[in-house]
């Protein structure tokens, strides 16, 4: 499955912090439990990466 790839699996998202120091992303549905771990500076890189591809689709200035 690619990123352009659809699916109608229902399937939840939580991010937060981990007791270890780091930021966890954790993704989970029926078939599927996976926790990723990141250091805070991998985080902020990926929130950065993030809303660089939000803005590629809708325009900061768009913005509501």
């Amino acid at each position: 499955m690619g990123i352009n790839s659809s699916h109608n699996k229902v399937t939840d998202l939580q991010v937060g912090p981990t007791t270890e120091g780091m930021v966890r992303i954790y993704i989970q549905n029926e078939d599927t439990s996976l926790p990723l771990d990141f250091t805070p500076d991998e985080a902020i890189t990926i929130a950065e990466e993030i809303i660089a591809s939000a803005n590629l689709i809708t325009p900061p200035n768009k913005k509501k």
